[in-house]
């Protein structure tokens, strides 16, 4: 597994687990939780949640995020044709600021892909 993969995984997982156990924060854990819960099949796949969340976090301009929902889509078997109209969806939406969060998750995802070879 890529080091830049390997590492974002291990922190993220890391931190969550600090985060849950600190003081037993119920908001904290709720807040977890409504996340899960949205990510969830309904009427909507989760396919298609975590396309609207990776174009949500590139908008918002949140590399952690984007990274996660990249690892969720890459999981869900979005193909790199459907990523790259994502990418687009995200410039058009967000505007120029987001060239350069698009820029690394490019990386992100040609990374992703290169794992599975």
């Amino acid at each position: 597994m890529d080091d830049k993969i390997k590492d974002f995984k291990a922190y993220r997982e890391k931190m969550n687990e600090r985060l849950l156990a600190a003081n037993n924060n119920k908001v904290i854990k709720r807040i977890f939780n409504l996340d899960t819960n949205t990510y969830m099949e309904g009427a909507l796949s989760s396919r298609v949640k975590e396309m609207l969340g990776l174009v949500s976090s590139m908008v918002l301009r949140c590399d952690d995020c984007i990274k996660y929902h990249l690892e969720k889509c890459y999981e869900l078997e979005v193909t790199s044709d459907e990523m790259m109209e994502i990418f687009a969806v995200a410039n058009l939406v967000g505007g120029t600021i987001v060239i350069p969060h698009t820029r690394r998750a490019m990386e992100y995802w040609e990374l992703l892909n290169q794992e599975a070879r």
